[in-house]
């Protein structure tokens, strides 16, 4: 069986507001992070299945012989996206070697491309092809990296398999899938989180799939159809943090305080509602200063929520005093308890107010990036419309 090559990125995901909230049956708002991951898959002739994944130094190898084994207890049923297949998980942890216990990054990145792989190939011919993936997304960071992953996976594999087309015509630089091939990938890219996360809320692969922004209530998840592109810094203050300890530290909160901390919850709501609110009046009218004024009070006041909350971090207050300094409005995303914080620029915001700002949180000790929030989904990409350094980096294999 030929594959066709493919070049496909999907961009991470931050929290704009209602962090800890949303546990609590309130609206919170996810945002496309323009932020990467590329995934090249290379059709080639060799008899094997190949992944490259340097960002994890993940370099493996199989003969299709071997998966073909491994495929002996698939039956033909594609269909059937939304239920995990354990016997088939079961069966790749023994085959890759991690039966018991916690598994690191590259097993459960290994597992999920197997696991998409042999589901879609596994009862009919296998090919022989090369996945190489490369992300601007740090891992660990609460930004969607897997989930990145897992969409691009997903794409790249359907587009081999043919169940879906490869949209890129060739006078276009990138193009993007129909709405009802975008929910084939998400709901394949879902179980890649399931193997990589357990029991994932399904946001962060919904972000990488239809980018934008997303509005997450009780479980569901509704894209927003349109957001204006918002300038931003991201910043990783690199502490490490438990989203366990911090979600159970919020219940304990709401448990001995309930008539203190549920208005606290409504207030983070109003916030996620009214930002919503103006960033649909920002696509539809001349987006004004006001806006942005709107926008950066709603950032301050949901920052202090979460500090009423106990998710802050002396790591996140430094992050909020360097921003203030230079004018500019920051708060926590995710989790809290260290991990990575927002800052949103203004357009009139200039570049020397950037870089002075980037260097002082780099001084800080901190990872800091210029990016942008709102952008598009996963997407099919001309070579030519990569940057040369991930283009380069993924070529090498």
């Amino acid at each position: 069986m030929q594959v066709r090559d493919c070049l496909i990125s999907a961009p991470g995901k931050a929290i704009l507001h209602g962090e800890h909230a949303v546990v609590h049956g309130k609206v919170a708002l996810a945002v496309s992070l323009n932020l990467r991951t590329y995934l090249q898959l290379k059709a080639s002739s060799d008899g094997k299945v190949s992944i490259n994944l340097p960002n994890i130094d993940t370099f493996v190898c199989w003969e299709l012989s071997e998966l073909k084994q491994l495929s002996s207890c698939l039956s033909d049923k594609k269909e059937e996206v939304q239920r995990l297949d354990a016997e088939l998980v079961k069966r790749l942890r023994e085959f890759i070697g991690v039966t018991n216990g916690n598994l690191d990054n590259s097993a459960t990145a290994t597992l999920a491309f197997l696991y998409i792989y042999l589901s879609l190939f596994g009862s009919g011919e296998m090919p022989s092809l090369t996945v190489s993936v490369w992300s601007e997304l740090p891992t660990g960071a609460g930004l969607g990296s897997s989930a990145a992953y897992s969409v691009c996976l997903a794409a790249a594999l359907l587009c081999a398999t043919g169940n879906i087309p490869t949209p890129l015509k060739e006078w276009e630089q990138t193009a993007r899938w129909c709405q009802e091939d975008l929910e084939l990938i998400n709901s394949w890219a879902f179980q890649g989180e399931k193997i990589i996360h357990g029991n994932p809320s399904g946001v962060d692969n919904a972000v990488g799939t239809w980018g934008g922004m997303l509005r997450f209530l009780a479980g569901k998840i509704i894209p927003l159809s349109r957001v204006p592109l918002l300038r931003i810094l991201l910043t990783n203050t690199k502490v490490p943090r438990s989203t366990k300890v911090l979600v159970a530290r919020v219940k304990d909160k709401i448990n001995k305080f309930p008539s203190v901390m549920i208005p606290v919850l409504d207030s983070v709501n109003a916030i996620s509602c009214t930002c919503e609110k103006v960033l649909t009046e920002m696509t539809c009218e001349p987006i004004t200063g006001e806006h942005y004024n709107i926008l950066e009070e709603l950032i301050d006041i949901n920052q202090h929520h979460l500090n009423v909350m106990g998710v802050g971090h002396p790591s996140l207050d430094t992050l909020c005093q360097v921003t203030v300094a230079r004018g500019l409005h920051s708060k926590l995303t995710g989790a809290g308890g260290g991990g990575c914080g927002i800052t949103l620029l203004r357009p009139e915001t200039d570049s020397t107010t950037v870089l002075g700002t980037v260097k002082d949180l780099r001084d800080c000790g901190y990872d800091c990036w210029e990016t942008s929030i709102g952008g598009p989904g996963v997407q099919q990409h001309f070579p030519s419309s990569v940057k040369e350094e991930i283009l380069e980096v993924l070529n090498r294999y």
